[in-house]
């Protein structure tokens, strides 16, 4: 029941405004439900990268906060990757602010939101969306987060 975050920062992100890696580690441990050992890759990137990887794979040409890309390898690979995760800092930045929330907060929340994602958790549909929500909603909290959707 372990995750292993495999962290990457892109170049043009200021390294130093991060949470630090036990964080992100900690963050996604308490995210994940199975009982494998599992690996998701984290990657912190410019808001430019952001929006070419929104356009490309959701036809969106704007920069967003986190993109997930669940991974299924057949079992004779020998490694369970769960899948990747792409996370803008600008943007993750820009809302913590407009929402009135801590960075740390605010970053600690797009973990669990797309941790959940590479769980097959979604929130397409209204029942979908409800059942995500209160499971991140009792994430944050078992973490010492208020509800982020306050």
């Amino acid at each position: 029941m372990a995750v292993i975050i495999e962290l990457s920062v892109s170049e043009d992100v200021n390294k130093e405004k991060l949470p630090s890696e036990e964080k992100f580690q900690h963050w996604a441990q308490a995210s994940y439900a199975g009982d494998d050992e599992v690996v998701a890759s984290l990657q912190i990137v410019d808001s430019n990268e952001m929006q070419k990887l929104n356009k490309n794979y959701r036809g969106k040409d704007k920069p967003t906060n986190v993109l997930s890309f669940p991974m299924e390898l057949p079992e004779e690979v020998g490694v369970n990757i769960l899948g990747d995760l792409a996370l803008c800092d600008e943007v993750i930045e820009a809302e913590a602010k407009q929402q009135a929330k801590t960075s740390e907060a605010h970053w600690a929340h797009m973990i669990v939101h797309g941790m959940l994602h590479l769980q097959a958790y979604d929130h397409i549909e209204d029942d979908e969306a409800e059942v995500m929500e209160a499971k991140e909603i009792e994430i944050m909290k078992n973490l010492g987060f208020e509800n982020p959707y306050k």
